[in-house]
């Protein structure tokens, strides 16, 4: 078994535009704490220890997991599932993926692209595939340049996508739609409102999750033949939770 890592770490950087806050406590201060605890002299502790970490951060933080909730408060005429209702069935499938880095930055990914994509793989997708979209993104993690790249989903193709059965679908860009500043200009040239977040609303009428920021698609030997796992972290009633998606191949 080879297992893949697909995720960017938590780390502070200008790829994220509210990037967390990691204050690091090393072994002299796990020490003085421990000492404390036991009752002991830091003496009686071998190199210290307790070494620990703070952290504050958004839930949308690295690679994580959308749930229905972030896209609105309902789902399919339903109140929509927080991430800690989800089925963990959805986070562990067969993966696909769909490689649009000739797309320029900006762009939307369309029906008709992804089925060309599937047919040159000779690949039908099948209900609970875990879709990775490949943007190319990735490659600009650690620089202020990243929020601003890739190609995204549309409404219909997001929409084709869930009507085959799919669940999840994941990006290596900073989020599944056109980047902030293509859907920006467009809506100040035309003001049509059904441009705005257009994958993400998807979601009030078809339930779906979205990985989000995820990494190294480059280094899977083929576009299918491989298990995704992204099991999110159970944050209660949240929007989101954080996840370390792998490939597993045989």
């Amino acid at each position: 078994m080879r297992i893949i890592d697909l995720s960017v770490p938590i780390e502070e950087g200008p790829s994220e535009p509210m990037p967390p806050k990691i204050i690091y406590k090393n072994h002299e201060n796990g020490a003085e704490f421990l000492s404390q605890f036991f009752g002991a002299d830091k003496s009686d502790l071998p190199q210290g220890g307790g070494a620990a970490e703070l952290v504050t951060l958004g839930s949308h933080s690295g690679t994580h997991i959308d749930a229905p909730w972030h896209y609105s408060a309902t789902s399919e005429r339903k109140k929509a599932r927080t991430v800690d209702e989800m089925p963990l069935e959805w986070f562990f499938s067969d993966g696909v993926v769909i490689d649009m880095r000739h797309k320029p930055n900006g762009s939307g990914v369309t029906v008709e692209d992804i089925r060309e994509c599937l047919e040159k793989m000779r690949y039908t997708i099948k209900p609970f595939d875990i879709i990775l979209l490949q943007t190319g993104a990735d490659k600009y993690w650690g620089t202020k340049e990243y929020f601003d790249m890739g190609c995204g989903l549309v409404r219909e193709s997001t929409l084709w996508l869930l009507d085959q059965g799919v669940k999840v679908i994941g990006t290596d860009a900073w989020g599944l739609d056109r980047p902030f500043w293509a859907i920006r200009d467009e809506f100040q040239r035309t003001h049509r409102k059904e441009i705005l977040w257009q994958a993400h609303f998807a979601g009030i009428d078809k339930e779906y999750c979205q990985i989000e920021k995820l990494a190294n698609l480059d280094e899977l030997p083929a576009p299918t033949g491989f298990k995704v796992a992204c099991f999110p972290v159970k944050l209660k009633a949240a929007s989101a939770g954080w996840c370390r998606a792998i490939a597993v191949l045989q």
